[in-house]
C-alpha cells in the first residue's frame, strides 16, 4: 500500500522593508534531519496572483508577485508543483506545472518567473550556503526576468558577465560595502545603480532580477542566508527575503531604484509524490 505522507510547512508571517543596497536581516534555521531539505518559493511573475499546489494539495493561496518565502524543512522526494491563477485550481488548467525533486540534505528555491521571451516558467535553483572563508560573503545573481543579458560590476570591474535568463552566477567576495551596478552585456550602459550593497561576513546573498522589460515593471527581490562562516554543512542555514520595485515606470531597467516593503504569510501543505512504498 502506498504511503503518502502529508507535510505541513508554515511560512512565517513577516514584514521586510528594503532600502536600496540594504539586504534584509538574515535568520538562522534549526538543524534538519538527514531525510529532509530546506525549500523556499519565489514568485516572480508580475501582475499575477497565484495559488500553488503540490500533488493536488494547496501550498499557498493568493501568493503575490515579488515575494520569497522563508526556507522551511521539507521531506526529501519528488513533488508535482502546479501554479494556477488565484481561484482557478485545482480542477482548471495550471498556468505552470513541473515535477521538482527535493534532494536529501539540500537547500533549494523554486522560482516561478518569466522566460527571456516573456513566458511563465518554473526553475528550481540550488542555494549555495556552503562555508565561506573568514572575512568573506557570497553573492549570487539570478536572472529570471524577460530582459536582455546583463553584466554585473563591483567597483567598476565585471564580476558576472553575459548573464541570461534563467541562469545564475555566484562568487565569494570580501565582506563589507560593495559599490555595484548592472550594465547591458558587453557595454558600459548602466541599467541599474550604482548601488551600495552591505554584504555581511558569513552570509549568502541572492539577488533576483525579475519582471518584464517590455512591460517596464522589472524589479529586484533578495534572499539572505546566514551562518556560512562557522557551519560546515549547508543544511543548517536560514534566510529571509524582500522585494524592491522600480522608482519609475519609465525606467524599465531601474531594478533597484526605490525602497519597498512586503508582508508574507502563508501555509505550505505538501504531500509527497508516491514513490516510497512500505
Amino acid at each position: 500500500m502506498t504511503n503518502r505522507t502529508t507535510i505541513a510547512v508554515a511560512a512565517s508571517a513577516g514584514a521586510c522593508a528594503l532600502a536600496l543596497g540594504v539586504t534584509a536581516p538574515a535568520m538562522a534555521a534549526p538543524a534538519q534531519a538527514q531525510d529532509t531539505a530546506m525549500v523556499s518559493v519565489f514568485h516572480g511573475i508580475p501582475g499575477m496572483t497565484v495559488d500553488v499546489y503540490a500533488n493536488g494539495d494547496e501550498l499557498l493561496s493568493d501568493f503575490k508577485p515579488g515575494t520569497v518565502t522563508e526556507p522551511q524543512s521539507l521531506e526529501a522526494g519528488t513533488y508535482d508543483i502546479q501554479i494556477f491563477e488565484a481561484g482557478k485550481g485545482p480542477d482548471g488548467t495550471p498556468a505552470l506545472e513541473k515535477q521538482v525533486k527535493v534532494p536529501e540534505g539540500g537547500n533549494a528555491t523554486v522560482a516561478a518567473h518569466l522566460s527571456a521571451d516573456g513566458k511563465p516558467q518554473l526553475t528550481a535553483f540550488t542555494d549555495d550556503v556552503s562555508r565561506v572563508d573568514a572575512g568573506q560573503a557570497r553573492l549570487t545573481v539570478r536572472h529570471v526576468a524577460a530582459a536582455p543579458a546583463v553584466d554585473v560590476r563591483a567597483g567598476g570591474e565585471p564580476v558576472f558577465t553575459g548573464l541570461t535568463n534563467p541562469d545564475q552566477d555566484t562568487a565569494a567576495v570580501d565582506a563589507g560595502t560593495v559599490n555595484a551596478d548592472v550594465v547591458l552585456a558587453g557595454t558600459d550602459t548602466v541599467a541599474v545603480g550604482p548601488a551600495e550593497l552591505d554584504l555581511k561576513e558569513g552570509t549568502s546573498n541572492i539577488v533576483y532580477a525579475w519582471g518584464s522589460a517590455e512591460d517596464k515593471n522589472l524589479a529586484l527581490a533578495t534572499q539572505t542566508f546566514s551562518g556560512m562562516e562557522t557551519m560546515p554543512k549547508a543544511v543548517h542555514a536560514g534566510g529571509s527575503g524582500a522585494a524592491v520595485t522600480p522608482n519609475s515606470p519609465d525606467q524599465w531597467l531601474a531594478w533597484a531604484a526605490a525602497a519597498g516593503a512586503i508582508t508574507l504569510s502563508g501555509v505550505l501543505v505538501a504531500r509527497r509524490v508516491a514513490g516510497r512504498r512500505n
